[in-house]
């Protein structure tokens, strides 16, 4: 009883209630996003996606519980286990899995069914932050970043071979988590830079527009650093990587990217290239979210919502029933309930001296932080749609345990960080 009580009292309840406010309102929203005012169906029955989420939601808090009940040293004991347990998952699924529109993401056992690619996101946090914590441990060291590199790509590429080029995207959010622990800003700079020159590439039609600027940069800055042969060979190899990149995007795009990640992109550029068809989604998500204007149309009053103009609403794109009904004021609490909530989790991954957590806590807060921008930006037309849920907000029972999972072993691990100073 004293251990309980302990825990109870180590626990914080900011991030808990935060936490709370944030699946209370997404299933509000869900049932928003399904309701049918001639259909005789209350809030929980089966019948439709708010009756399940409120199932998920139980699964979900029995989850929690047995989470904070274990022994706090048994996530960094096992994580490595739990990362192979779901690498051979997502094999599984490869084999088994039938396909669901162009993925093969979801194992199925009688009437139930889970998506292991949603779960292998706290599992290679586990196993990196476990890894990240051995002794001496030295990201510049060669040894320590191809393991690392091993840890973050393996499910990655097997997410890409299930056809979820979406959730494979997330991983790439462990760099953050790197880049906390003393690895070099060279890679995030080259990531980002790479990732601007191949939408210039697709925005710039004529390679004259491109190329001439980089070409007049390059020899501008040669010619001041004349005097350091080195540092002039370093800028004009820089400047010749810069143009080949440029040149290889078409390549790239035609070659690598399947035709609907293509039209995606296009329409990211330009979302009057196809407003019927792959730019759909996105138009119908601004026109539900800029109708709802300041104060929104009020609850369960969405004219799009009802007349099912955006697909996937109660999942991916769930954030237009908030804009729609909700309106502004709606919309800015949940952006302002999720900032508190990374903000909160950044300061408790900040405050652990035990490398583990610190490493894992950051990885949670990597993890919501791109899901949270992403699938926000995607239903205002920032960013490509790529189909990843808004957390504890979107439809399903994988996504939300999965992040319930992620956060409470973290408040696990926080809980007990003053019994781990002790050891």
């Amino acid at each position: 009883m004293k251990r309980t009580d302990g825990l109870v009292n180590q626990l914080d309840w900011m991030t808990i209630i935060l936490y709370g406010l944030l699946v209370l309102f997404g299933v509000i929203n869900v049932y928003a996003a399904v309701y049918d005012a001639d259909s005789t169906s209350g809030f929980f029955s089966f019948s439709h996606n708010a009756g399940k989420q409120m199932a998920f939601i139980g699964i979900a808090i029995i989850v929690a519980i047995v989470i904070l009940s274990l022994d706090y040293k048994i996530y960094d004991t096992l994580a490595y286990p739990i990362w192979i347990i779901f690498i051979v998952l997502l094999v599984v699924v490869m084999i088994f899995a039938r396909e669901v529109n162009g993925a093969k993401s979801w194992l199925e056992i009688g009437p139930f069914r889970f998506q292991p690619s949603e779960f292998t996101k706290f599992a290679t946090a586990l196993a990196l932050a476990k890894y990240v914590s051995k002794p001496n441990f030295k990201i510049s060291r060669l040894k320590n970043a191809f393991s690392v590199v091993l840890i973050i790509s393996i499910p990655m590429v097997l997410i890409i071979a299930q056809g979820d080029a979406g959730t494979a995207l997330v991983f790439l959010m462990f760099i953050l988590v790197l880049f906390r622990e003393g690895m070099s800003p060279i890679p995030l700079v080259v990531g980002v830079a790479s990732a601007i020159i191949f939408l210039l590439a697709l925005l710039v039609e004529n390679n004259f527009y491109f190329w001439t600027p980089v070409v007049v940069t390059m020899a501008l800055a040669i010619y001041l650093n004349r005097k350091s042969i080195k540092r002039a060979a370093l800028i004009f190899i820089l400047g010749a990587a810069i143009i080949g990149m440029y040149h290889s995007v078409g390549y790239a795009f035609d070659n690598l990217l399947k035709p609907h990640q293509q039209n995606r992109i296009l329409v990211l550029l330009n979302p009057n290239a196809d407003p019927l068809g792959a730019g759909w989604n996105v138009t119908q998500s601004k026109i539900a979210i800029g109708s709802g204007g300041f104060g929104g149309k009020g609850y369960l009053k969405g004219t799009q919502t009802k007349f099912d103009f955006v697909p996937e609403q109660s999942t991916d794109f769930i954030f237009c029933t908030i804009g729609e009904e909700q309106g502004w004021i709606g919309s800015m609490l949940v952006i302002v309930l999720f900032t508190a909530l990374l903000l909160r989790i950044t300061q408790i991954a900040e405050r652990q001296k035990w490398r583990f957590a610190r490493v894992y806590g950051y990885s949670v807060a990597s993890i919501l932080f791109f899901h949270f921008m992403v699938n926000i930006g995607m239903t205002i037309g920032l960013f490509p749609v790529i189909g990843i849920p808004l957390p504890f907000f979107s439809y399903g029972g994988s996504s939300l345990i999965s992040f319930t999972t992620l956060v409470f072993i973290l408040l696990a691990l926080d809980a007990n960080r003053m019994q781990r100073l002790a050891h």
